[in-house]
């Protein structure tokens, strides 16, 4: 039951300090949640830790906004959409093409999102963060992935028993 424990809070203080790490602080933007929500995967949401000035924080919302902005009628309009799927009944005769169009505007949605969020990344990347903070970033990059590999490694090595037993 202790050892239960300790691999519990163990496991529980690994997962915050990586959802820590991750945590926005109000920079960048999520073409998906909204302004406060940073990119993911070695892209904006590493940004807080940089230091960064005020104008350049003033250049990466400008460029987020731009992207955004350039992506929100697509966005409107799959919304839209997916409203209008989802009015149809199971039985309605269009009912399947509805849904390969809407799957269609999906997949080209996503695939917006992706080029844009990574195009944002190299613009801010290139032409706001000085060489100090390039080198700052992936440093911060590389040790996520260290803590993320330590945690899989963690994760591999206690399992989660699929079953319930009493605690004694």
């Amino acid at each position: 039951m202790r050892k239960t424990m300790t691999s519990i809070i163990l496991a529980a203080a690994l997962g915050c300090s990586a959802l820590a790490l991750a945590a926005p602080g109000g920079q960048g933007g999520n073409f998906g949640g909204g302004p406060h929500h940073g990119f993911h995967g070695g892209g904006l949401f590493a940004l807080h830790g940089l230091n960064l000035t005020d104008a350049q924080k003033a250049s990466v919302k400008q460029i987020t906004q731009q992207s955004f902005s350039q992506l929100k009628p697509q966005f409107q309009a799959v919304r839209q959409q997916r409203a209008a799927f989802e009015a149809l009944s199971p039985s309605s005769s269009g009912y399947q093409a509805a849904a390969a169009s809407l799957a269609q505007a999906e997949a080209n949605l996503t695939s917006a999102r992706i080029t844009a969020r990574a195009a944002v990344t190299a613009q801010i990347y290139n032409t706001v963060l000085t060489s100090a903070q390039q080198t700052q970033l992936a440093t911060q990059k590389a040790a996520f992935e260290a803590r993320k590999a330590q945690w899989q490694q963690f994760k591999a090595q206690h399992p989660v028993s699929s079953g319930t037993s009493s605690a004694q």
